[in-house]
Parts: C-alpha cells; structure tokens; sequence
C-alpha cells in the first residue's frame, strides 16, 4: 500500500460508511486501505467567525497531566491522585471514554461498575471501602473526590482503578461476542478518528497533513519475524494514524485536544511511547500561565512506573524522531449495530469496545528530516528486511 499526497480539492471521497466527514484543505496525504481518496474540504459558511488559535491559557492541570501520560505511557493503576476540578471536566473525559453523562443508562453501566469494583475490594483484598465511596455520592462524582485531598481520596481512587479494569475487560469480551468483523471494526475507528481532525482543524490546530493506514499481511509477518516476541497479540500498529503538525509548538496543542476529543489518557498502552520532538518541561517552564503546574505534576512524576522510557524502534535511523504512541480506544458499539444499551447482548459487557490504535506527531520540518538519509522509510525497511533474512538463515545470536 503506498502513501500517496493529494491536493485534497481534486478529489472529492467515497466512504465505506457512509458518513465520511469532509477533510481540511491543503495537502492531506493518504494511506488508505480502502483505497479511498480524501475527502472534499467543506466551504466555510458565509459569516463563520474567524478560528481562535489555542492558547496555554486554555489548557489545565488535567490537561497537562492527561498530555503526560501520553508521552510517558505510564498506567493510571500507580497514580493516587486525578486533577479534574469540575464537572465539566468530569464530564468531557467520561465522553472521552465514549459514556454520556446526559445518558440515564450509561449512568446506571457506570453505578454497576462501581458496585462491582466495591464488592471486589471488599470480598477479595479486605479493604474497608467509606460509605461514602462505596454508594454515598453518584459514582460520577468519584473522579472529583479522587481529585481532592484526604481519607476518601485514597479510596476513590482504589475503586475507580478497578472500574477502570472491570470496564476495558468487559469491552475485550463483548468484542468476542459482536456479530461483526474486524474490517467493520477498523472501519468504525477510522470514522472516528477523520471526524476528530476536522474538529481539531476547527479548533485552529495546525494539522498540515494527515495519513492513515492498516499494515498489509506481509508488513505484519515483517514484523513478526523480526520480533524477538513473534506473537500476533504484540503488534500494536495494525491501524495507525499520523499527524504531521505546521509547527512544532503545534503540538502541544493538537495533544490536549486530542485527549479531550479522542484519546483516554487511561488507555494509552504502558511502555509504548516514544517522544524524542516535545521536550515537555521545558514547554510548561517557558510559559508563566503552565509554569504554576509543575509541583503538582511533578508529584505525579514520582510514580515510579512512569520513569522509564521505552527503548526505541531498533530500526530506526540514527536521527529518527516523533511522538509515538498506541492507545486502547474505545468504541460505542450499540449505534453502529442500531440496538438499543439495554438490549441482552450488552447487558452484561455495556456498549464499548476497545481497539488498539497507533498514533503518531511530528511537525512538519521535522518529518522532512524523517524522509532523508538513514531515516527515510525506505532504509527502515532494509534495516527489517534484512534482520529477518538473517534470522531465517541463521537465527538470532542469543543476547544473553
């Protein structure tokens, strides 16, 4: 599958869907399974007021501590502590995580959840769950007391960890269970992440190109024989998405709307980042108005499975750099199936399905640099090509 850049108001689109959104103007370039060109960029209505630039005034703690874990792939199981201060927040990353505080039974999936995660805790590891935790508030409002300080933080904290467990393997199950294909499923991902780059578009992010694309049959058997691991289940980018920034203080930016619109911070897989262009820090220590944030993001920093940075990809060029990282991300099932969340089948498992997505960032001179040299793509395939004819041949040599 090549990967083809086209000026996008020459190709109007056809989606498999049936609900392709409009995609921006300007380069957009395409990998599409499919073999879908992009779509037809939509005028702007007459009179549209101009598209605000983001500013780090918009941006706060739960932003940054969201963004962070991004970077890190650290697991939200060895945080004590969350940053949200206020519903609405609550309330975005719970759409994040593809519930509808508005929805009375997504409400009621989220109560069950915690009623199951309190009786795991008391039944299976003795705690004393607080009254209060336990049913005293709607469970809702247990990503604020996680929030805050005190005895019921802790707690709060304890039972939402293993909602968030509960949750994601009742998504892998109901996966098993869906009389759908994978192709439909990656179809379902894809509408979802175009439709969130023209929403980031229209935030006045600077996303100068976009590509997408799934890994062919022979790219994956590659990589698999190239893998000291060769487990299908190891292969993370499947389906992977790749956001090319015009600047690079872009990208800050394109971060926190994406863990507001797309990405739960908490299913970013752990140990899969790689992020050798946003020097983070120093992008809160330039600017006064995100400076105020680094004691608290600094407690967060001391978790001690966030400290270690993955090794990067071996065949990688000497001066390959980009944000790279894989999220669970979930998808609402029961729209796509016209079914209704309390029909039998998600009775149990509730609606959401999880998808492992790559996603990488990089501006755009950056990207340039990318394509030269060593760490052009097509010296990266030489590099794995000949890794797995050497090890057909003659095995690897036991690093041991």
């Amino acid at each position: 599958m090549g990967r083809s850049v086209i000026p996008v108001e020459e190709a109007p689109v056809s989606d498999p869907l049936g609900s392709l959104p409009s995609v921006s103007p300007g380069l957009l370039s395409v990998s599409d399974p499919a073999g879908h060109p992009p779509a037809r960029p939509a005028a702007p209505a007459a009179g549209a007021p101009a598209v605000r630039r983001p500013r780090n005034e918009d941006i706060s703690l739960a932003d940054l501590a969201a963004i962070r874990n991004v970077l890190r792939s650290g697991s939200v199981i060895d945080w004590h502590h969350l940053y949200f201060t206020g519903r609405d927040e609550v309330d975005r990353f719970l759409r994040v995580n593809e519930f509808d505080p508005r929805n009375e039974l997504d409400m009621a999936r989220l109560e069950d959840l915690r009623d199951s995660a309190v009786e795991y805790c008391e039944r299976h590891l003795a705690f004393k769950i607080p009254v209060e935790v336990e049913d005293g508030i709607p469970a809702r409002d247990l990503f604020l007391v996680a929030s805050q300080k005190g005895r019921r933080r802790a707690y709060a904290c304890v039972v939402l960890k293993v909602m968030h467990v509960l949750h994601h393997l009742a998504g892998r199950e109901l996966l098993t269970k869906l009389p759908v294909s994978g192709d439909q499923i990656f179809h379902l991902v894809e509408d979802k992440v175009l439709r969130t780059v023209e929403e980031l578009r229209g935030a006045g992010c600077g996303i100068a190109e976009f590509q997408w694309s799934r890994k062919h049959a022979d790219s994956l058997i590659t990589k698999l024989l190239a893998k000291r691991e060769t487990i299908a289940a190891d292969v993370y980018d499947q389906l992977r998405f790749r956001m090319i920034t015009a600047s690079e203080d872009q990208i800050l930016f394109v971060l926190r709307e994406l863990t507001q619109r797309l990405i739960p911070f908490n299913y970013v897989i752990p140990g899969q980042s790689q992020n050798n262009v946003l020097d983070f820090r120093a992008a809160l220590e330039s600017s006064a108005t995100l400076a105020r944030f680094l004691p608290d993001l600094q407690e967060l920093a001391a978790v001690a499975a966030d400290r270690k940075a993955p090794v990067q990809n071996e065949f990688s060029g000497p001066g390959y750099r980009v944000i790279n990282f894989v999220a669970d991300l979930p998808v609402r099932i029961d729209k796509f199936l016209c079914r209704t969340p309390d029909d039998p089948l998600f009775a149990e498992h509730g609606t959401v399905v999880f998808v492992l997505t790559e996603f990488q960032i990089v501006d755009a001179r950056t990207a340039e640099a990318n394509e030269q040299g060593e760490n052009s793509h097509e010296r990266y395939k030489e590099r794995q090509a000949a890794r797995v004819k050497a090890r057909l041949l003659h095995g690897l040599k036991d690093e041991g």
